[in-house]
């Protein structure tokens, strides 16, 4: 008998067709997972899987409560995650068995799997079915649970997020961040954390410092719970309140449920920290047979059914794992596809950027038509403000961004004219900041998310980068994930090693992110607007001594297609690539050396990624000699990056090798004589540009 559990279903809201489907699906995840486990020990399933057996009563009776168009996020031990949330919206026994057949797939790295082999075992999502996906990062979720149940509350759809994710998660600064921003601003989303005792082989007691998980909600002004996760029908029920409080408004909860995994972290765990004594006293409460026994005794089923459901679903699983072995590999030819979501330019656009770009420029005659001057800071303002109009579902979070106006003004006005709701102060929680831009832009919305300083974006690399950047690969090209991260680096103030970097190399790094740094307030305006349509991450990085930078920009609407370089000053001698501030000394630089007669020709990338590599390649085949120029450290440069570009693409047409000018390789200093000597300025670049020449 189930403890405390009465002998009716009515006392649950469950019909006897839902609670044998309840079993059934514990019955299912405990046979995938049992077969997994096979097939990784005959090397068919290949890597790290890591199995939810043992928990099954968590994931089902949690999900069991969920409407079809609710959200889950997932653990690295997602298989259960999937399984319920999947089995829960099938209709049909066609419907059940080609989720079956999707998930082992997907395990076997086949095509025929829900990410099309891309995500594996820890990876695993059905973004379809409202499953934002799974993370191989501890607690990597959480930040993007947050962020799909704030677009559920701005959207106003009355759907609920549920976030699984285990003890080990509960030690983590997501963890913290994420809580206390869902409880600040009553988000509906239900923490449910599966505490298995264990992280890997470390037990909670020597992990935390105050092992009761769900004592800590009262720190974030929500309930926390302590539920037996063995019990399907008590996690039902919790979870139940949960999700209704959250669906009328009033805010998160922490449920722990407690529970424990049959098997290892992996299956290469001998687990060596656990005895013998402790797994049979857990396996005694398996939650499968004492559930079934539970329906036989009050009369529900006959253990003959209960006998025919299980042989029913052991033939389920066989027929997906021959699917999965019969499917084939994804094809090698498909390698690089769904790492970006596509977004095509006409070539009337193109063409109108260039009218534009070059109406906005001034030649000593005064003022071009049509066009009026403002500063950076402005026309990042405009940008915003103009894209918030066109589209409901562009906000902006940060920090400081609201009344304050952002720490370099860029957000000025904005609060004033579109309210809290839309302009959102955020705590200093980079990670979630980051994470809650990943997940709203997953659930619809158009975040863009300012991070104050880029010396601050490692802070939330695993947010932006492996959470945002990698989940339409991950997740085999069914997401995307429209966000941008504003930013702003690089030296002048005198701030120091902390506030003064130039990081843009390190977000060049990773696949599925673009890279902005505009120079002007025309690419400032017109690159943001393009950021924010997108439907790719964008990495927005801005330079905090060009705020006050005056330009022209175009009285119309208009945008700047990504991997668009700009030829800032035609020359044929010698080649400077630079962007950002840099391009300002080196213009100046090609200006005194006109005065000698030699021509400089000076492109502004404008985006780091995507690279338009046809611009630069061009300007080297007329000029033959090139100088990069950039404020960050020399080594592991995006110039170095450039300069090998340079060397495989047009190679042959170099008379000298490529220079590189570039900040010393030391942090940034303080002292302004220290700063000055550290970074780039007009007589090194006009050093450099001699240097080519030679």
């Amino acid at each position: 008998m189930i403890a405390n559990f009465g002998n009716s279903l009515d006392v649950y809201g469950l019909t006897r067709e839902k609670a044998l489907d309840l079993l059934r699906q514990m019955w299912e995840i405990r046979m995938f997972e049992e077969r997994v486990y096979d097939l990784l020990g005959r090397d068919v399933i290949k890597g790290a899987s890591h199995l939810y057996a043992g928990e099954e009563a968590v994931a089902v009776g949690a999900i069991s409560v969920l409407r079809d168009a609710d959200l889950i996020t997932s653990s690295h031990r997602g298989h259960g995650h999937c399984h319920a949330r999947g089995a829960s919206i099938a209709r049909t026994e066609e419907a059940k068995q080609e989720h079956y057949n999707k998930m082992m797939a997907e395990l076997c790295g086949r095509e025929t799997g829900y990410c099309l082999g891309r995500g594996g075992s820890m990876h695993i999502a059905d973004v379809e079915k409202g499953n934002l996906g799974a993370t191989g990062i501890v607690g990597g979720n959480l930040p993007v649970a947050t962020g799909a149940a704030l677009a559920q509350q701005m959207q106003g759809t009355n759907r609920v997020v549920l976030c699984f994710f285990g003890d080990g998660a509960s030690q983590t600064g997501n963890f913290h961040e994420s809580l206390n921003l869902a409880g600040l601003w009553k988000l509906p989303v239900v923490f449910i954390v599966e505490n298995n005792l264990y992280g890997m082989s470390v037990p909670l007691e020597k992990a935390a410092a105050k092992p009761d998980i769900a004592d800590r909600a009262c720190a974030y002004d929500m309930p926390g719970e302590v539920v037996d996760g063995m019990e399907v029908l008590a996690v039902r029920e919790a979870v139940g309140r949960a999700v209704k409080r959250a669906r009328e408004g009033e805010g998160p909860s922490l449920i722990e449920c407690q529970a424990y995994r049959w098997y290892g972290h992996s299956r290469s765990d001998p687990r060596a920290y656990r005895t013998k004594e402790e797994e049979a006293a857990w396996k005694a409460r398996d939650p499968i047979p004492r559930f079934a026994a539970w329906l036989v005794e009050n009369g529900i089923c006959t253990e003959a059914e209960v006998d025919a459901l299980e042989e029913q679903v052991e033939d389920a699983i066989d027929e997906a794992t021959q699917f999965a072995l019969d499917s084939a590999m994804p094809s090698a030819e498909e390698l690089e596809r769904f790492v970006y979501a596509p977004f095509k330019w006409t070539p009337e656009e193109y063409a109108e950027e260039r009218e534009l770009r070059q109406r906005c420029r001034t030649d000593g005659n005064g003022a071009p038509t049509g066009v009026r001057k403002v500063l950076y800071r402005e026309a990042l303002q405009e940008a915003a403000r103009e894209e918030m109009l066109r589209d409901e579902s562009v906000f902006i979070m940060g920090e400081d961004v609201g009344l304050y106006g952002g720490a370099y003004g860029a957000t000025r006005g904005l609060f004033d004219e579109f309210g809290e709701e839309r302009v959102r102060d955020t705590p200093i929680s980079e990670a979630t900041i980051g994470g809650a831009a990943v997940g709203a832009a997953m659930a619809g919305m158009r975040p863009i998310a300012e991070i104050m300083y880029v010396d601050f974006t490692p802070l939330a690399m695993d947010q932006i980068a492996n959470q945002g950047a990698k989940n339409r690969y991950m997740f085999g090209g069914k997401t995307i994930v429209p966000m941008v991260i504003r930013t702003e680096g690089g030296a002048g103030r005198s701030i120091a090693a902390h506030h003064s970097q130039s990081l843009e190399a390190l977000w060049t790094h990773f696949p599925g992110i673009y890279v902005a740094m505009p120079s002007t307030p025309f690419d400032a305006k017109g690159l943001l607007k393009a950021a924010i349509r997108d439907d790719n991450p964008v990495m927005f990085i801005e330079h905090k001594m060009l705020y006050g930078v005056e330009g022209y920009v175009p009285d119309e609407d208009y945008v700047i297609p990504f991997g668009v370089a700009d030829v800032k000053r035609e020359g044929s001698d010698v080649t400077v690539v630079t962007y950002s501030r840099m391009v300002h000394r080196a213009l100046e630089a090609a200006e005194k050396l006109a005065e000698e007669g030699v021509s400089v020709e000076v492109i502004d990338l404008r985006t780091l990624k995507p690279l338009d590599m046809e611009t630069v390649a061009a300007s080297v085949r007329k000029t033959g000699r090139v100088l990069g120029v950039t404020e960050a450290c020399k080594t592991g440069s995006f110039i170095s990056e450039l300069a090998m570009c340079i060397q495989e693409e047009v190679f042959d047409w170099l008379d000298a090798p490529v220079v590189r000018v570039a900040a010393a390789d030391v942090p940034v200093p303080m002292a302004e004589t220290l700063e000055d000597a550290a970074i780039p300025n007009v007589e090194a670049i006009i050093a450099g540009i001699r240097q080519a020449l030679w």
